[in-house]
């Protein structure tokens, strides 16, 4: 999304809401108001996040005026990679981070990457494991690396949104984000493009919004049930309870001994006896 894309899109949000104070019904007051305090936080956000950023710019150019001479180039054979061997560590790495084991994926992700030096794939899929671990300087320098070589390579782009978002600058995360999305080549970036975006949009409270990305990751990937339950805790911040349970027994009935399967079936749970339901891993 460009920063024009944006301004339309929150230009075509003040333009319906002055439409609509025209004519308000008893009804669309509150409706209303939730609307323009969440226009309003969102652009005094992006003010701030924008100024920030621009002095982050900075640094750049500070950091950039002081890199040294780059080395010669090394001999084309000085370095033998046993990619073949690498890549069953690199499927290892992917199960782990599948199946919710960051540790592990950063274990087999770095023995793949002693065989395979500066194989793309591999630190990708580090750079996500050093994520979810909470990592988030570690994840930021592999990726990093990765986009100087591949400046468009979709699954760091997705990650590096990702990134933002747990840092709390979230016009940069929605600019990665808007990328992965809009790209074609890999449906795997798409799909968590998606997802994390209705994260962005459940952490600024726009419940809607973010279940419209949620559902959107759950057509390129029906299994990811982290998306059905990220669904039920948008209808439970909303006090929709019988929404938010009909979703997370949706998630709990397609793969119940998944971990986020699990995790609505606990939900569910709680729901049914009444309980608050807890939000904590």
């Amino acid at each position: 999304m460009t920063t024009r894309e944006w301004m339309d899109a929150l230009e075509a949000r003040f333009g319906r809401i002055e439409g609509e104070l025209g004519q308000v019904a008893a009804g669309d007051r509150e409706r209303l108001r939730g609307e323009i305090v969440g226009l309003f936080r969102e652009t005094e956000t992006a003010i701030e996040e924008l100024t920030a950023f621009k002095e982050r710019i900075r640094g750049l150019v500070e950091r950039y005026k002081q890199l040294p001479a780059p080395a010669p180039a090394a001999p084309a054979q000085a370095l033998v990679s046993d990619h073949i061997g690498s890549s069953t560590y690199i499927e290892r790495g992917w199960s782990a981070i599948a199946s919710g084991d960051a540790k592990r994926a950063v274990k087999e992700l770095e023995r793949a990457l002693e065989l395979a030096p500066n194989d793309p794939h591999a630190e990708s899929l580090l750079g996500w494991a050093q994520m979810l671990r909470e990592q988030y300087d570690d994840a930021l320098m592999t990726y990093y690396k990765v986009m100087m070589r591949d400046p468009d390579n979709p699954l760091a782009r997705v990650n590096l949104g990702y990134i933002c978002l747990k840092k709390g600058i979230f016009g940069e995360a929605i600019e990665h984000l808007s990328r992965a999305i809009r790209q074609q080549t890999d449906r795997k970036a798409q799909l968590y493009a998606h997802f994390y975006m209705g994260l962005v949009y459940l952490d600024r409270e726009m419940f809607e919004d973010a279940r419209g990305f949620f559902h959107q990751a759950l057509e390129l990937g029906p299994n990811m049930l982290e998306s059905w339950w990220e669904i039920g805790r948008t209808y439970y911040l909303e006090g929709n309870n019988e929404a938010a349970a009909q979703a997370w027994s949706r998630g709990h009935q397609t793969n119940r001994f998944n971990l986020w399967g699990e995790r609505c079936g606990k939900a569910l749970a709680q729901l049914n006896a009444g309980q608050p339901v807890s939000f904590q891993n």
